[in-house]
């Protein structure tokens, strides 16, 4: 059996973390497994999504290095998911609704103040043409929903373990909404029933999902996928979310986070590998293993993903940054990549070195700076042009240590941090280094 898996975001927002998250374990197993993976597209709310979203996903995808194997978008299947309320109708098992959400708000309530649960009572099933002629006639039109069977639905879940819930704890889902349109419990199900998906891999807040679509498969006719239930991600203000928390992956990119930084902690997240820097994904697929991930939700730390990416920044050959920076060269990459901790920190440090600089420097500070002027040496300047500079102002003052270079650190960088100044020397140049100890 060749495994197939799927990725299916809805194009009307722009992917987060938990987002990628999700679609990297999908890409890991398939990659692993010699297997299919499928970038299937979540349209069928036709008036929030958007193209530039539909773009963006797969942008951010291609940026990531997860290649997807074969496209699907929903809006163009709507035929099949008619097709399959279809043959539910004719089963008896897809009947029609006719409540409003403030009808079934109220009758939740009701049944909350009964000390009931809030299950959706099947009033529905009761009515009679006639009544569902009369609702029509007030200009209601009918959502529909699936028929469960009192049974208990089970599965062994690759993550979870071994997972069963009884229907009768859970609503009769809806599966057509008042306009026609099918709700993403029905069209998951034909989707992957009709592309033969063999693995099912998403978030633990789909578990009662899963137990529903378990049913409908079968009313439907198709195999029943394995599943993998992965835990939450949390931040320190609580889950993440499409619309609550998390990171928007754009961003992450504009602030100069490298992609395999994302992709070297979210394949580790939740599992029992530490997050360590990769270059490369081939290691994370190698050691990709269902058996790794916990039940505990799994910390999403901005903080860590910084540390990893600045790691990564640390190990990148010029090659691999100078077509986004076209401005720089090799030297002054090699000088600068240990003091960064993000791709735009290039940019700080490019006009550092070639715009003028302000020191909060007292007076003592600039006499001692400009006593060193006639000390430096002359061109042509490398690495041993701090150090022959250095030995040559020792002798001339008590100062020693930080009280020596400090002052002309913050002469030339305006910085307190930041690459050696053996480095930076050459990179300056001796008419800017001879101007800026003037305090030019």
């Amino acid at each position: 059996m060749t495994v197939k898996v799927r990725f299916a975001p809805s194009p009307t927002g722009y992917l987060h973390v938990g987002n990628v998250r999700t679609a990297l374990v999908n890409w890991l197993f398939a990659r692993q497994s010699g297997g299919h993976f499928v970038l299937r597209v979540d349209d069928t709310d036709t008036q929030r999504s958007e193209t530039k979203y539909n773009d963006a996903i797969r942008e951010d995808l291609a940026w990531l290095g997860l290649n997807w194997d074969s496209e699907e978008h929903q809006s163009k299947r709507f035929e099949r998911y008619s097709l399959a309320a279809q043959t539910l109708v004719a089963q008896g098992r897809l009947y029609a609704c006719y409540e409003t959400p403030e009808e079934l708000d109220v009758q939740r309530k009701m049944q909350a103040s009964r000390g009931l649960p809030p299950i959706y009572n099947r009033a529905g099933l009761k009515l009679t043409e006639e009544q569902k002629a009369a609702y029509e006639q007030k200009g209601r039109n009918p959502h529909y929903r699936f028929l469960l069977n009192d049974e208990e639905m089970t599965w062994d879940d690759l993550i979870r373990g071994h997972v069963a819930m009884r229907a009768s704890t859970m609503s009769d889902p809806v599966l057509l909404r008042e306009d026609g349109g099918p709700v993403y419990t029905l069209a998951s199900v034909v989707d992957d029933g009709e592309m033969e998906i063999t693995h099912v891999i998403r978030g633990e807040d789909h578990v009662s999902n899963t137990a529903v679509q378990v049913q409908l498969y079968n009313a439907l006719g198709f195999a029943v996928p394995r599943f993998a239930h992965m835990a939450l991600l949390k931040t320190k203000e609580g889950e993440m979310s499409k619309r609550l928390g998390g990171n928007d992956i754009r961003s992450l990119r504009k602030a100069g986070i490298l992609p395999m930084a994302l992709d070297s902690l979210l394949a580790r997240m939740g599992t029992s590998d530490p997050a360590l820097p990769f270059a490369e994904l081939k290691p994370l697929v190698e050691s990709f293993d269902f058996a790794k991930f916990g039940r505990a939700p799994a910390n999403y730390d901005v903080g860590e993903l910084e540390k990893i990416n600045e790691k990564l920044l640390h190990q990148l050959p010029f090659e691999a940054v100078a077509p986004q920076f076209d401005f720089i060269d090799e030297q002054f990459w090699l000088s600068i990549r240990a003091n960064i901790k993000k791709l735009e920190d290039v940019r700080q440090w490019w006009d550092i070195l070639n715009e003028a600089v302000s020191a909060d420097l007292n007076d003592d500070e600039w006499a001692f700076i400009r006593s060193t002027v006639a000390l430096l040496p002359e061109n042509p300047w490398d690495d041993a042009t701090w150090d022959t500079w250095l030995s040559a102002i020792k002798p001339t003052t008590p100062r020693t240590g930080k009280l020596l270079f400090m002052p002309l650190r913050l002469a030339l960088t305006g910085r307190e941090h930041g690459p050696e100044l053996k480095k930076l020397l050459p990179l300056l140049g001796r008419e800017q280094v001879l101007q800026r100890l003037k305090g030019q």
